[in-house]
């Protein structure tokens, strides 16, 4: 199936090798600094823990933290994830049934393998909203469902404009818009809905590391380096907004359901 999703758009400059390193070395303090995902995951097991289906594949599972919930409901589960370490260490917590290191794009499971499919905001970090969406479908059964959490544009922007002012350059990663992602979702059978997240943070540097507890540090082409310093950040708490002495961190999420027919 085709979509009229902007190819040039958001995702082209996606450096997967940088993610899977990143996530890698994220691994172990992972679970004690992701909030937001767990927060995320866990509204996303709500809408599909009612599901009848026995087998759910957890795309960019991470540590397993969703994986050992599924397991613990009664399903087999099958962890997928680019990162090694992550890989390992949800292996470490025996959170699935069968550990998959793949790219979500390009999933080595046979068609209908799958009664659930869930992602936790993982798949921004793919080249191809469709490319994905459309394994997700292969491999999941008539009947079943995929579940998926994602962020669209104007997240993290108020680091994305505080960098602007400190030194110009590009320091956030792009996200596809909302309208995008819609587009994407329209050829099956789907409904999305959309939030804005805010974190709140004392300092821009405790911000910053929170950012790269979870791997999420700028991870597209073309990044620029050494531009973390000492006086950058003085530099990027003068220019970052406030809010009580508190500084915000924006997400746009976008929670996905998709039936498959």
């Amino acid at each position: 199936m085709q979509s009229t999703v902007d190819k040039s758009s958001a995702t082209d400059n996606i450096d997967k090798q940088a993610i899977a390193a990143a996530f890698s070395r994220a691994a172990v303090s992972y679970d004690s600094v992701a909030q937001l995902q767990q927060k995320t995951g866990k509204l996303l097991l709500r809408i599909g823990c009612q599901h009848p289906g026995t087998v759910v594949l957890d795309v960019g599972c991470g540590t397993g933290y969703f994986s050992q919930k599924w397991r613990a409901s009664g399903k087999k589960v099958i962890a997928l994830d680019l990162a090694e370490g992550m890989l390992q260490q949800a292996r470490r917590q025996q959170a699935a049934d069968v550990y998959l290191l793949a790219d979500m794009e390009k999933i080595p499971l046979s068609d209908k393998k799958v009664d659930i499919c869930f992602s936790n905001l993982a798949v921004q970090w793919c080249h191809s909203l469709d490319a994905v969406l459309a394994e997700w479908y292969r491999v999941t059964h008539s009947g079943g469902v995929i579940l998926f959490s994602t962020l669209s544009a104007g997240s993290l922007d108020e680091l994305r404009q505080a960098w602007q002012s400190v030194d110009g350059y590009h320091h956030v990663n792009d996200f596809l818009t909302l309208s995008q992602i819609h587009v994407a979702c329209s050829h099956y059978p789907h409904h999305l809905h959309h939030r804005l997240q805010q974190l709140f943070f004392p300092d821009v540097v405790t911000l910053m590391r929170s950012l790269q507890g979870i791997g999420a540090t700028h991870l597209h082409h073309g990044r620029k380096q050494g531009l973390t310093g000492r006086q950058h950040l003085t530099a990027l708490q003068a220019a970052y907004p406030s809010v009580v002495g508190r500084y915000p961190l924006s997400y746009q999420l976008v929670y996905g359901v998709i039936y498959r027919d």
